[in-house]
């Protein structure tokens, strides 16, 4: 391995293999890789595995790797993704050396275009985009050479002169390459290099109305910032010969190794960009940072980590074979880094009051309650104790059945950090529905424990009425309840009627009445929650659950 990576903490891929025998071998004394995002959307969790790859190979093997904006479709691109993108990269916890744009290299390509012309390996083609179907050919038979195919060099040479000074309408005409109308490989035969398009870009302005194919620009641009390994997803495979065959035709200064891997696949949910953009553009979300969503946006604001983000990325592995990922996966990352880092705290999502009535009337109490309970050095927290309090509603069970060990009429139970209590009584409105319990404490089993030594098996959280934190609390779950909605024929269709339950009047412990922003907060017994930053009141978004509820449902459906 190369004195210069921490390649021995990771486990070794197909990918690091190859970049390890690259060096070794004195092909390449440095790396330099690239993540290329089109911004015409927000980044999704399939682009966070190629983050992590891109920029996780680099820093592994010391090298360097190039931040570069592909934006040669301006009619769908704008400066608003650009900045998502470059806060989402940032955010991951990545820097890159350079930040690109392919709009940089704008008249290398047109030059490196003139000089395909020059070589006979480019011309003009007036076909229009149905004639060039037709002539396309199929995946079993071949396709057939454009009238325009053998127009002289100078010809070719005017014509896109006069494409670049804007004299032709849009779709009037195509650069193409020369290349093989009969190749089994469709990619080959005769792809578009440039086409007309009279769109403002938002770097460029009116200048060029023409723009560059992603498939010429991106080999090119890799070439110009002598990228040494190309790293994209396994749908580019069949493209790879025409990324070689470019390169090969004109003079860059580096010839990139192109080099595929499998794309991120998860269950219940999509990483399509027009599918998601549809999501947002029907309203079935609120955003394209709605937590529902797999943006990394999404993902942040329902308080995921980067380092869950990464340890997901790691866990899942980089391989050369399409497979779908289960999304207890990805869960997992989360609740297993936030086990670790966040502070305990109690709230009640669904109040039920509970008065004691041995308690001393207006008499208030300081519990001592634990920040975490395997980390001493996250200290403590007081959590006020009175005579009113609230409990989860099914934390109580009037007809409970033998093994309910939480808290019924004439059950003890111990109020977490505080006293044991027994229900007494049961208050009911007109409909019969439980409004309040009245329950007797002991006084001698303050902090869980008891002169006699009894043990009660139940331990339940609470908040004291009079000092709660009035909150809402947004339960997020799977956007989806289909494991492949993508692979539906609606993927509408499938969507999660549960995937986001509003809970308002929620109770909170008084520490959560100015809670820190970027703090992910473990609701005793309830799961994760973050404060939402964008919310006009006091709200949290549940981030994960403490067990993976859907375990069943994917047993099932496997």
């Amino acid at each position: 391995m190369s004195e210069n990576n921490n390649e021995s903490q990771k486990p070794a891929n197909f990918i690091s293999n190859i970049i390890q025998q690259d060096l070794d071998s004195n092909k390449h004394t440095a790396i330099q890789t690239r993540f290329p995002p089109e911004p015409n959307g927000y980044l999704h969790i399939g682009h966070a595995k190629s983050i992590c790859i891109n920029f996780g190979l680099a820093e592994d093997f010391g090298g360097k790797c190039n931040l570069r904006f592909d934006d040669t479709n301006p009619e769908k691109e704008d400066d608003e993704y650009v900045e998502s993108i470059k806060e989402d990269v940032a955010w991951l916890g990545y820097r890159w050396s350079e930040l690109c744009h392919a709009s940089d290299y704008f008249e290398q390509l047109y030059d490196y275009a003139v000089e395909l012309i020059k070589q006979g390996k480019a011309y003009v083609d007036s076909l229009d985009a149905k004639q060039m179907r037709e002539y396309r050919g199929t995946l079993t038979e071949p396709g057939r050479e454009s009238p325009d195919r053998n127009r002289s060099i100078e010809d070719n040479l005017d014509l896109f002169a006069r494409m670049r000074a804007g004299e032709f309408e849009d779709g009037k005409y195509l650069l193409r390459a020369k290349i093989d109308m009969a190749s089994p490989n469709i990619n080959m035969r005769d792809p578009a290099l440039y086409r007309i398009k009279k769109a403002h870009h938002q770097r460029t302005g009116d200048d060029w109305p023409i723009y560059p194919m992603y498939d010429y620009t991106h080999c090119i641009s890799d070439a110009i910032e002598n990228i040494t390994h190309s790293l994209c997803t396994l749908e580019f495979e069949d493209h790879r010969p025409l990324y070689d065959w470019v390169l090969n035709q004109v003079q860059t200064p580096a010839h990139p190794q192109q080099i595929e891997f499998a794309r991120l696949q998860l269950k219940y949910t999509i990483t399509s960009k027009r599918k998601l953009n549809q999501l947002v553009t029907d309203k079935h979300v609120d955003s394209w940072d709605d937590p529902r969503m797999p943006t990394i946006s999404g993902l942040r604001r329902r308080g995921y980590t980067p380092a869950s983000i990464r340890d997901f990325c790691d866990r899942i592995g980089v391989t050369k074979k399409d497979s779908f990922i289960e999304m207890a996966v990805l869960e997992n990352s989360i609740r297993e880094d936030l086990n670790e880092i966040a502070p305990r705290v109690m709230g009640v999502l669904d109040p039920l009051k509970v008065t004691i009535e041995n308690y001393p009337d207006g008499q208030t109490e300081d519990m001592q309650a634990q920040n975490h309970p395997q980390k001493p050095e996250m200290g403590t927290r007081t959590v006020p104790f009175s005579k009113t309090l609230y409990i989860e509603r099914d934390d109580f069970m009037e007809d409970a059945p033998k093994k309910f060990f939480r808290l019924s009429q004439g059950r003890e139970v111990r109020l977490r950090y505080a006293y044991y209590v027994t229900c007494t009584d049961v208050i009911k409105d007109d409909a019969g529905n439980v409004i309040e319990l009245i329950c007797t404490y002991d006084p001698e089993s303050r902090g869980g424990s008891t002169p006699d030594g009894r043990k009660v098996k139940g331990t339940i959280h609470w908040v004291s009425a009079e000092h709660a934190v009035d909150a809402r609390v947004n339960l997020y779950d799977r956007l989806f309840s289909h494991p492949n909605p993508a692979g539906t024929d609606d993927f509408i269709a499938h969507l999660n009627p549960e995937s986001l339950i509003t809970l308002e009047n929620c109770k909170l412990e008084p520490s959560l009445a100015t809670p820190d922003e970027d703090t992910r907060y473990q609701f005793e017994r309830l799961g994760y929650f973050i404060k939402d930053k964008q919310s006009d009141k006091l709200t949290f978004n549940r981030t994960v659950t403490l067990r993976d509820a859907w375990a069943k449902i994917d047993k099932a459906n496997a």
